[in-house]
């Protein structure tokens, strides 16, 4: 156990059991508990294998390549459809845990044989992603933002369309896509 981490386990009150046993179920398989993300993260090698967060309706273990582990008991969950490689096994209550101890090692067992071979997760390129019909008449209709658009990271390529494909309203869309302008014609990400 990491001391940098207990605050987290600490400060949690509605899922504080359930993590404390998330906890000594991962590290009960061998690997470094890091701080990183403001979250406990457990790695192996240096390598990020899982990450036990809260959320207000469950708590989970997060597979940082979850989309490559075999899922035989169908619970690993994909938070949104955006999510390209991370999965999740969720939890409500101690007992569940408990129960599915040997799951869950398993789980991370794979994991750490995932990393050990190597694999990545085969990520979809920036262009297979559907631009918003708002942000997509302001890149035709700008050359210069368009440059700017596309000398981004495709990582902040992705994360503006994602935050400007998120509200349902156009108007609401059109309204983020202004809002955002001047920072991607500073070559900035959304979160800079």
């Amino acid at each position: 156990m990491n001391p940098k981490v207990d605050f987290y386990f600490d400060k949690e009150k509605k899922w504080q059991k359930e993590i404390e046993q998330l906890r000594i179920i991962v590290l009960d398989c061998g690997l470094t508990e890091e701080l990183k993300w403001g979250c406990p993260c457990y790695t192996f090698e240096n390598r990020n294998i899982v990450l036990i967060h809260v959320f207000k309706e469950y708590c989970a273990l997060l597979f940082f390549k979850g989309a490559l582990l075999n899922d035989p008991e169908g619970i690993l969950v994909q938070q949104t459809e955006n999510v390209q490689s991370a999965r999740q096994l969720r939890f409500t209550n101690v007992r569940e845990i408990t129960t599915k101890e040997r799951i869950i090692k398993s789980y991370i067992y794979e994991a750490i044989e995932v990393e050990k071979a190597g694999l990545q997760v085969k990520l979809k390129k920036t262009s297979d992603f559907k631009i918003p019909e708002e942000f997509q008449n302001k890149l035709d209709k700008r050359p210069a933002l368009k440059k700017a658009f596309e000398a981004l990271t495709p990582g902040r390529q992705r994360t503006y369309i994602f935050h400007f494909s998120q509200p349902k309203q156009s108007k609401t869309r059109e309204a983020r896509v202004e809002k955002y302008i001047p920072q991607i014609l500073d070559g900035k990400g959304l979160n800079d």
